[in-house]
């Protein structure tokens, strides 16, 4: 470590030409990065939801689409307003009617499909013309064309930046012991942010949700090891010029600060093992943002400390901090009461947490501030009669079974309406798929029946059902669907000619057709959409979808069912939380535990300091049982995760401390000197996670975002609390539990023995005709005894411990 630490301090100014370029690089290479905003893509591939996605998007088109609500309007002049939207460039139609559907309280809403696939920019075009049109009205408008959502949370994560760095700054200038620390600070944290979100374009596609929040929980939770090795720092620095300061903090700091990341990083381990993937997203991203954050705390932070510690030591101040020595005392007091209180309020909790208003959708979701689509939304859905629409996938190629379908869902009282090819009505009473002879179809289309029979005996030709023609063309019946479109096809060609308005007529109808068809059915399978009169989600509507589906299956017992719409999503979301929050529990304490087990050597003192850290997460989400406020589910699977694996630093350093000193000194004034060490470090980092949390949890309006923001803030203000005021009295009364669990383990000092000539060059502790602890780079003559901690000794005996 001291030659690792050395060449770091001495090419200081190769490390940040390096860093530089890279950080240069990175400033550009943040905008390559791709953000997926839609939930559903993070859905487990073998997910019945996820496949329907991925077949209607390879089998259907789907236009692009917008709710258009215009206030404060007479039915009159919305009626106008609907057939100007129905005229403008780049619209294919406009639903709009006197019901309440799209007229109430004085307000229209249009219902836009544009004449484009919604991934077509030229959608996007023509809504602003729409909405240029009419700035004059109030207007309100839900569409998911575009990017706002990622445009609204880029400007909230702005403003959310500002203020956590103003409280970080706060912070440190108050637990700081100099002011020329806190820019040292910054351009560290700085740069490991910068070279963090300069790489994200290498995982391909990342998350709305870590693309906004992993720059703020990097503060938060690595902000310590820049603290650390400053500490470090000034503490060599009082004995040791600034490059041997800098040298010997750094060859400390490696090894402290690496053991204090394993932590976290086991945490944040366990979210890659989540089947939605959404968490294994967010873990990647936060892991790859701790490691920039030791990289530039071992590489660019040394020769930071050298460049501007001539200016620390012109820049002390006294600590802000105070000593706390009451809450020892009170520890001291009251270690026989508080751990039984402890284990009550943990149990209590465990059963508590158990009923939390966890939901799956967005629907129910209250956020603090609402952005301009909320704000829309609720005016829809305030002024509007809504319903939930669900696509039914099924088989293409059999009408008969979809009309069947379609009919009994139409019986049920929890459906409002469907639509499919085979009950929308096209002309002259007929549906799209009703099956019309030659005779019936001339007079349809108004063309002769010659040539009516004509183009059917054509149409049989092709299908190959030769045996239509020999029993009679006059009884063969086509689905009107499909011999609209053949007819079509041949005057598109020139192979029938009929008059201009014939012509006109049968083209325009084609095309609605055409654009239904695209909607509806593809190649090998055929959608329905079925509107409920049920919330978005809930277990009544997720059995109906079950209900919806099993319908289907008894018309096509072979073939591939899929039900897709939010419902559908909320459904899968909720399965797969339940095998997540098994894994992500288990494999969060799991992995911690094995690294305390290393740390501590001692299986007391894991468990202890886990089952505080555990209890703060059963409180935490305990807490929206009573304020009845349902919570985003994935919240809590990030939140338990981040909560293990960063609040328990705080525990480990209580826990550290008061091991060195409990057969020093006498129990009482052990956890008082320990809780007055400890509070700084609390302090600081606490405050900063809690107060990224809480500030998330106001100003974002995506409800994933809050509800990640409050959980996180509320659950690291528990910690704090429990490891202050539970844990100092759980480690008095569990001494002799935590000694009876120690074990030894092989360490790999090297000892050297020399009774002539020895060369040393490393970190060294031993006896030299006396003593000798430090960095040793000499040729001893003569006796020497030496525990090689690191470096080299050359000559001599060796033997390993």
């Amino acid at each position: 470590m001291t030659r690792l630490a050395t060449f770091i301090v001495d090419k200081r100014n190769l490390m940040f030409l390096l860093i530089g370029i890279s950080l240069v690089f990175s400033a550009f290479s943040r905008n390559w990065v791709k953000v997926e905003n839609d939930l559903t893509a993070y859905l487990p591939a073998t997910s019945e939801t996820r496949q329907g996605l991925d077949v209607m998007a390879e089998q259907f088109t789907t236009f692009g689409s917008a709710k258009l609500m215009v206030a404060n309007v007479t039915y009159a002049r919305a009626q106008q307003i609907a057939d100007e939207i129905a005229a403008s460039e780049g619209v294919q139609g406009v639903d709009f009617d006197e019901s309440t559907d799209h007229y109430n309280n004085v307000s229209a809403l249009y219902d836009i499909t544009f004449a484009y696939p919604e991934d077509d920019a030229r959608c996007l075009d023509a809504l602003d013309g729409i909405l240029a049109r009419y700035d004059a009205y109030d207007t309100y408008l839900s569409t998911s064309l575009g990017n706002q959502l990622a445009e609204i949370i880029d400007a909230e994560v702005s403003v959310i930046m500002v203020i956590v760095a103003i409280i970080v700054v706060s912070v440190l200038v108050l637990t700081s012991q100099t002011y020329a620390e806190i820019p040292v600070l910054a351009l560290t944290f700085v740069s490991a942010m910068v070279l963090n979100m300069g790489t994200n374009f290498l995982l391909g596609k990342i998350s709305f949700v870590s693309n906004s929040v992993t720059s703020i929980l990097q503060l938060a939770l690595s902000l310590d090891y820049a603290v650390i090795l400053c500490n470090r720092f000034k503490e060599e620095h009082q004995t040791l010029p600034v490059r041997e300061a800098a040298i010997v903090a750094l060859s400390k700091g490696i090894p402290e600060i690496g053991a204090s990341s394993l932590t976290t990083i086991g945490g944040l381990v366990a979210m890659l093992f989540m089947q939605f993937r959404l968490g294994p997203d967010m873990g990647v991203c936060l892991i790859k943002a701790i490691l920039y954050a030791l990289f530039s705390v071992f590489v660019l932070m040394p020769g930071l400390l050298v460049l501007f510690g001539p200016l620390m030591d012109k820049t002390q101040h006294r600590s802000f901090i105070p000593k706390v020595p009451f809450v020892g005392k009170f520890a001291y007091a009251t270690r026989r009461f508080v751990p039984i209180v402890f284990v009550a309020l943990v149990v209590g909790a465990y059963f508590v947490q158990k009923d939390c208003p966890y939901v799956y959708g967005y629907d129910t979701i209250v956020t603090p501030k609402l952005n301009e689509q909320q704000i829309a939304a609720n005016m829809i859905r305030d002024n509007f009669t809504s319903s939930n629409l669900v696509a039914l996938v099924v088989p293409a190629g059999d009408y008969e079974k979809e009309r069947v379908i379609l009919d009994e869902l139409d019986e049920m009282p929890e459906v409002d309406h469907t639509m499919g090819l085979s009950n929308i009505e096209a002309l002259g009473g007929y549906t799209l798929t009703d099956r019309l002879t030659p005779r019936q179809f001339a007079e349809l289309a108004d063309v002769d029946y010659e040539l009516s029979q004509l183009v059917y005996s054509a149409y049989a030709t092709e299908q190959g059902e030769y045996g239509k023609l020999v029993s009679g063309v006059s009884t063969y019946s086509v689905p009107l669907l499909d011999m609209f479109l053949y007819i079509c096809d041949y005057i598109d060609e020139g192979l029938v000619t009929l008059d201009d308005e014939t012509t006109a007529k049968l083209n325009d109808a084609a095309e609605q057709m055409r654009n239904g068809k695209l909607q509806l059915q593809g190649e090998d399978f055929s959608r329905m959409l079925v509107y409920l009169n049920l919330p978005e989600s809930g277990d009544e509507t997720y059995a109906f979808t079950d209900t919806i589906v099993e319908l289907a299956k008894e018309q096509y017992p072979d073939g591939q069912i899929f039900a897709v719409g939010n419902s559908t999503n909320a459904y899968e979301f909720k399965k797969s939380f339940a095998r997540d929050n098994l894994v992500v529990s288990l494999m969060s304490i799991l992995i911690v535990l094995v690294v305390l087990l290393f740390t501590f050597k001692s299986v007391g003192m894991p468990i202890l300091l886990i089952l505080v850290i555990e209890g703060s997460i059963f409180i935490n989400f305990s807490i929206p049982v009573f304020t009845h406020v349902d919570l985003f589910f994935i919240a809590y699977l990030i939140v338990s995760s981040i909560q293990m694996g960063a609040n328990i630093d705080y525990a480990i350093v209580i826990a550290s401390r008061y091991t060195e000193l409990m057969h020093k000194i006498e129990p009482r004034d052990a956890i008082i000197e320990t809780m007055n060490f400890a509070f700084p470090t609390i302090l600081t980092s606490g405050s900063i996670l809690a107060s990224a949390g809480f500030i998330l949890g106001q100003i974002s309006s995506e409800g994933t975002i809050v509800g990640i923001g409050q959980s996180l803030g509320r659950g690291t203000v528990i910690s704090i609390l429990l490891v202050m005021f539970a844990l100092p009295q759980i480690l008095l009364v569990g001494g002799r539990v935590i000694e009876k669990t120690s074990f030894s383990m092989p360490n790999a000092i090297r000892r050297r023995e020399s009774r002539s000539r020895m060369v040393v060059d490393g970190m060294v502790r031993g006896e030299i005709h006396g003593t000798v602890t430090g960095i040793l780079h000499a040729t001893i003559d003569g006796t020497a005894q030496l525990e090689l901690l690191s470096g080299s000794a050359e000559g001599g005996e060796s033997h390993e411990a």
